[in-house]
């Protein structure tokens, strides 16, 4: 018997500079980080000004997570210390595996109208930390979306989505990745492994995210769902659009540092050594399509 995932949180994502001065906002970061294992962040840079993200990310470390990076629209080019340079543009994704140790930069480049991507972090386990590090672009006529009934989209970014397979197949850490647009009054009823940690980030619009609450959860919102075998969504009298994420917990000890996420204070001393005196790149050329 299915057993519906009640709402065990939700609060409004928080206004955050980045980078070189990116304005954003950040749904979720270290003070979630226990919550939502294996996700460590999640941010959502949106404006209609270039000035507020235009500066960019430039040229930054990391090692021991992967980075996941969304356009709904826009375009960001990229450069990485292992030989990938090029860009994402609206509707691709960007998964890249810091593992033991990557430099890269996203700069986000002028757009007419609203501009929107998501960065999500997924932690690495301890066994593959130090992982090579990996590039993978996925563009958007390689995700594949379905309809379940008129007036439900689901794009699956990765693992599935009512048996529909998404394009990324060597997750380290078994993530489900969602884009779902739903209808005036429509429903959405997905199942998600009662082991993994779920969470929303509703985006446009609003909606019920629990059955047994009539009060709507609108944009710029995170919602943390509680134990389960399925979420049950409802648009209000207006369309909802969501990322919908989950993913199996590692439930290891978490030594967090700016960009680098390690599991002992002694790896995190050691990686920004490294960084300082040389050796932080491990590996200089990888590259997955």
């Amino acid at each position: 018997m299915k057993e519906t995932r009640r709402v065990k949180e939700s609060f409004m994502s928080r206004p955050t500079i980045e980078g070189a001065g990116v304005n954003l906002r950040r749904a979720i970061g270290p003070g979630e980080a226990e919550v939502v294992d294996p996700f460590l962040l999640l941010d959502d840079f949106h404006s209609e000004d270039p000035e507020d993200y235009a500066a960019g990310f430039p040229w930054h470390p990391h090692r021991g997570i992967e980075t996941v990076t969304y356009m709904i629209r826009g375009v960001v080019e990229h450069g990485d210390s292992i030989g990938n340079k090029g860009s994402i543009e609206s509707g691709d994704v960007q998964w890249m595996t810091a593992g033991g140790g990557i430099l890269h930069q996203e700069m986000p480049q002028p757009f007419t109208g609203m501009f929107q991507g998501f960065q999500l972090w997924v932690n690495l386990p301890a066994s593959r930390k130090m992982m090579d590090p990996r590039y993978r672009d996925v563009r958007r006529n390689q995700i594949p979306s379905h309809t379940p009934e008129k007036g439900i989209t689901v794009k699956v970014i990765a693992g599935r989505g009512n048996g529909v397979q998404g394009p990324l197949k060597d997750l380290v850490v078994d993530t489900e990745y969602l884009d779902v647009s739903l209808g005036a009054n429509k429903t959405f009823n997905h199942g998600i492994k009662t082991e993994n940690t779920a969470l929303a980030y509703v985006f446009e619009g609003s909606g019920q995210f629990s059955t047994d609450s009539k009060s709507e959860i609108g944009a710029e919102s995170v919602v943390i769902f509680g134990e389960g075998s399925e979420v049950q969504i409802q648009a209000g009298n207006e369309s909802v659009r969501f990322l919908l994420i989950s993913g199996k917990p590692l439930r290891e000890p978490i030594a967090w540092g700016g960009p680098i996420v390690m599991n002992t204070q002694a790896e995190l001393d050691l990686a920004f050594r490294e960084l300082r005196t040389g050796g932080f790149i491990k590996r200089r050329e990888s590259h997955t399509e």
